[in-house]
């Protein structure tokens, strides 16, 4: 009998074990949930939450629902909390319902929120900063409440994908600017509450919502025609003599449109038939319609920051890996090849180690097609069209200056926005209308999404032009250096996934192009950023133009062997990207003369404390206001320290700077047992 009843003692311990082991909160929760009690100074009024482990699903987390060993549902409404989320939203990955609203949350609203959530309330806090746009990747989103925080900056154009949301109000706050044309896209949008902001321009943009209850009160709104009423609202007038007439009317309008359709397809028609008979009569051709001018990169935040595959192919040269985002699409034209940055549905992904890289055919016809002539046909510019699209190279349009010439911002009647490198005349004083025509084939052969596009060029009345894509962000130097980084600040993640992006485009200068390519300028004012911060290096190609080299890259960024020009290459290039990573860890400049003398030179200064922990926590930038995982800077410090090294042959190659990078973020995203990440 005692056996008995010991061992049904021993089956019902065995059973709870069993148990508890089974209800095991995934890491990735844990470790987020973790970082947010962090985040909000571990309120003690949050039972059963834990700053460092502790198991979600199986105990009680007030405010926690799960489904499995995964957390579903975050409630925290109305509980006085302070503080902020954090940094690791993101990686709750099968959260569907996040609510924080009516507490004292201060700060931006994380660019890392939940990427798959339903229901999202932040209202009713002190939020500020600008609606993030990785709101934009929430394929899911159903409700979306901002209301009552301190938002400001205009809405940018992120609601294209939201094809689910019914209800949104971003109320109550501080938004300017007008609405985005994405906005009548919501064709399932019931509700929008848009009162009492700053917004501006005209609301017409909403007309197309025929379902749409909206309040848009205390804004200033520009005249023009009404949106349609509300469903079942009264028409102002009605009679039979009106309907009878504006059928009549609207019968007129459908056959002249159809007339006119006709004739345009007919026109059409003849101009391509046209331009089949005859031949080309310049190497240089107009882009074709079906290339965009602005390429799509959906925003890379933490939940990118992942080691998921991505679509990437291999190529092999020797016994190094050279990684290259492809996309090998045959022209209608030639037998040439477009070779553009290739997009998965969702977002593009960091890669994984060489050895799990996948290729998307085998390597002997990736290495046929990549030997082919590669054309990217930039389209030819008249003088007289830059000259009116820039104002008259106006010092208002005047975007930089650098060494060989200034860059200005072209704006056409149409909308479309080009950034316009005016090259100094100097610099081509020794060469001849052909040798600009070499360059402009050899640019357009850059083909990688951490390279920015050049889309056409000009050479005209003894003027040389270089058109390349407008990013309105601008240049990293200017986020870091030259904005108020703490309201606008760069997060630690899109810090690392821009160093990586651009890691990964001096390695294709480098290590994938035949012949290898010197960039000779990398500095952060040469890092442009697109609408969802990936970088894009500017200014390849141009390495013979800087003959000057202890004046093209500005004080800091010179490799210590780089006295003159002959004296650059490929392990320079690595020591001015090992600069601007510091850049990116510190928020400093390569050189602050403001600084004591002993910090005015950031490698001289940060370099001896690069693997000194507590000194490395006080090197990294305040406007991180310390959401960052430690081990992560430290790993990254490390990255650092091998490519500023004053011995050149001590330096890694690029490809090795990269595999490093995707092991800080593989870091980031497989160990999340620990606080680190």
């Amino acid at each position: 009998m005692g056996v008995t009843r010991w061992g049904l003692v021993g089956m019902v311990f065995a059973f709870l074990v069993a148990t508890r082991v089974h209800s095991k909160t995934d890491p990735p929760d844990v470790s987020a949930l973790s970082v947010l009690y962090s985040s909000l100074n571990s309120p003690s009024k949050l039972d059963g939450w834990e700053t460092n482990g502790g198991d979600p699903c199986g105990d009680v987390w007030d405010g926690i629902d799960c489904s499995g060993s995964s957390v579903t549902k975050i409630d925290l409404s109305g509980r006085k909390l302070s503080g902020s989320l954090g940094y690791q939203m993101s990686n709750l990955a099968h959260v569907t319902y996040l609510d924080v609203s009516n507490n004292n949350l201060k700060g931006d609203i994380p660019y890392q929120l939940p990427p798959n959530v339903k229901y999202l309330d932040l209202s009713g806090n002190d939020f500020t900063g600008v609606v993030p746009y990785s709101i934009s990747q929430m394929t899911d989103l159903e409700y979306l409440n901002l209301a009552d925080n301190k938002l400001n900056g205009q809405l940018n154009d992120m609601f294209g994908r939201l094809s689910k949301l019914t209800e949104m109000d971003l109320s109550h706050n501080s938004l300017s600017g007008g609405l985005p044309q994405s906005l009548g896209l919501l064709l399932s949008l019931t509700t929008l509450s848009l009162q009492n902001n700053k917004l501006t321009g005209s609301i017409n943009i909403l007309a197309n919502l025929s379902s749409l209850n909206e309040l848009t009160g205390g804004n200033s709104w520009s005249s023009g025609p009404a949106p349609p009423p509300p469903p079942g609202a009264r028409p102002l007038a009605s009679s039979h003599k009106a309907t009878e007439a504006g059928s009549a009317l609207m019968t007129g309008v459908i056959i002249a449109a159809s007339i006119f359709g006709l004739l345009v397809v007919i026109a059409i028609l003849l101009i391509i038939f046209v331009r089949r008979s005859s031949p080309p009569t310049s190497i240089y051709l107009d882009d074709e319609e079906g290339v965009s001018d602005h390429r799509q990169f959906t925003p890379l935040s933490s939940q990118e920051l992942s080691p998921e595959r991505a679509g990437m192919v291999k190529d092999f040269k020797g016994d190094a890996f050279k990684p290259t985002f492809l996309d090998v699409k045959k022209t209608d034209s030639s037998n040439s090849f477009d070779v553009k940055p290739l997009q998965s549905p969702s977002s593009a992904r960091l890669m994984h180690s060489p050895s799990d890289r996948i290729s998307s055919f085998n390597d002997n016809e990736f290495e046929a097609r990549l030997r082919r002539s590669v054309s990217i046909r930039p389209t030819f510019y008249s003088f007289a069209e830059l000259q009116t699209a820039t104002g008259g190279f106006a010092t208002g349009r005047l975007l930089g200056e650098g060494t060989i010439g200034c860059v200005y911002r072209a704006k056409y009647p149409d909308g479309k926005v080009l950034a316009v490198k005016k090259l100094d005349t100097s610099s081509f004083q020794d060469s001849n209308v052909q040798d600009f025509n070499d360059l402009v084939a050899n640019i357009s052969k850059f083909s990688h999404p951490g390279i920015a596009r050049l889309v056409g060029h000009c050479c005209e009345s003894g003027h040389q032009m270089l058109i390349y894509e407008y990013f309105r962000n601008g240049s990293l130097y200017d986020f870091l250096h030259q904005s108020d980084g703490f309201s606008n600040p760069l997060t630690w993640n899109t810090r690392v996934r821009i160093a990586l992006g651009t890691a990964r485009g001096i390695e294709y200068l480098h290590e994938v192009c035949t012949p290898s390519t010197v960039h000779k300028n990398i500095k952060s004012a040469n890092i442009l950023l697109d609408a969802e911060l990936n970088p894009r290096l500017t200014d390849c190609g141009l390495a013979k133009f800087y003959e000057r080299t202890s004046q093209n890259l500005g004080a800091g960024y010179n490799a210590p062997e780089c006295t003159k020009p002959s004296a650059f290459t490929m392990k320079s290039d690595v020591y001015s990207f090992g600069v601007v990573m510091l850049e990116l860890l510190t928020g400093r400049m390569p050189f602050d003369s403001s600084k004591p003398r002993p910090e005015q030179c950031l490698v001289k200064w940060a370099a001896p404390q690069l693997h000194d922990i507590d000194a490395l926590s006080k090197m990294v930038d305040p406007a991180l206001r310390g959401l960052y995982p430690p081990k992560s800077i430290s790993r990254f410090a490390d990255i650092i320290a091998l490519c500023v090294q004053a011995e050149p042959e001590f330096r890694p190659a690029m490809s090795e700077v990269v595999h490093s990078l995707v092991r800080v973020v593989q870091g980031g995203s497989r160990r999340m047992d620990d606080y680190d990440y």
